[in-house]
């Protein structure tokens, strides 16, 4: 078998990512207030917006999405009977979707390199960002920045860990990452984000086609773990500081949902092996914000995660 060769775009991140940041100060950024060492800040290759975040969404109803096929995969969200989603085939050109939902503002967001797909409510300090791609990277993820304050925020840890509002933190919120055909059958009268964005991209080709595969990192991260592959999805949650990850490969041999608690409180992972898609709600029934993400970036950022075992039922 031929091996796949990397795209040139991965080519690019490998370059330039090893350039790194050095750690002084930025033509782009302030890092004179910072949470974490800034040499573990690295570049990405991108220079800031080089990687161009969404602020003026248009959407376009479930039947128009002739683009999507059934397999392709989405980040769905639904709040007061307003479901929308957006498929992963846009954010990996863009990362970051500055939009509303039912009247709130929301952030969706989506790191490549690390699986992530992450919503916020980005109030803050009583007042609403909006954010961009920064072009940088902590532990091999992507770090967002404010429009407003210019502070550096990251997506996994959800807290800004440079600039002027160094340690606040972002309102996570509830996100499905399914297929299209699952997020369209609970959801048939759901919006999708339409390919105009108002840039000129290739929405059906994959820049990071093979990397989920391979055990391989671009950048580097502070911790690993090998228990399972770097690229494994788990769901990842927390509960009170207390963190948790569901590999999928245990998941998958369990049949129905599995029940657990953390931290005292019930839990209930609902797992769907052909979607490759796990949620989470607590005793009431009430969806639990949760994490899909590779294993390695769950781990590097929560090292002290406890992990699920097929003996916890």
């Amino acid at each position: 078998m031929q091996k796949r060769r990397p795209s040139i775009l991965s080519l690019a991140f490998i370059f330039l990512g090893l350039v790194g940041f050095s750690g002084g100060p930025s033509e782009d950024f302030d890092f004179t207030k910072h949470s974490v060492p800034l040499n573990q800040i690295l570049s990405g290759g991108p220079p800031k917006d080089g990687i161009p975040a969404l602020l003026k969404p248009v959407f376009i109803k479930a039947a128009q999405a002739g683009f999507l096929n059934e397999e392709d995969r989405v980040l769905g969200v639904i709040d007061e009977g307003e479901a929308k989603a957006y498929p992963i085939k846009i954010l990996n050109w863009h990362e970051i979707v500055n939009d509303t939902l039912a009247g709130k503002p929301v952030v969706i967001t989506y790191c490549p390199l690390c699986g992530t797909g992450i919503g916020f409510h980005p109030l803050v300090h009583g007042k609403s960002l909006t954010f961009g791609v920064s072009g940088l990277l902590y532990q091999s993820d992507m770090v967002m920045y404010d429009h407003q304050s210019q502070s550096l925020w990251s997506q996994i840890s959800m807290q800004a860990i440079a600039g002027p509002m160094t340690g606040a933190k972002l309102t996570h919120i509830f996100l499905e990452h399914t297929t299209w055909g699952a997020w369209r059958r609970a959801h048939p009268n759901s919006e999708v984000l339409s390919t105009k964005t108002g840039f000129v991209r290739d929405y059906n080709r994959d820049p990071y086609l093979g990397y989920a595969q391979r055990t391989d990192l671009m950048f580097p991260i502070k911790k690993s773990d090998s228990r399972f592959h770097p690229k494994e999805w788990v769901l990842g949650l927390e509960v009170e500081g207390i963190f948790k990850a569901y590999p999928f490969s245990l998941l998958k041999k369990v049949k129905g949902p599995v029940h657990d608690h953390i931290n005292g409180q019930e839990i209930q992972i609902t797992f769907n092996a052909k979607a490759r898609s796990a949620s989470a709600i607590d005793g009431a029934g009430t969806p639990l914000p949760s994490v899909m993400a590779f294993w390695f970036a769950w781990y590097t950022f929560h090292p002290e995660t406890k992990v699920y075992n097929t003996t916890d039922q």
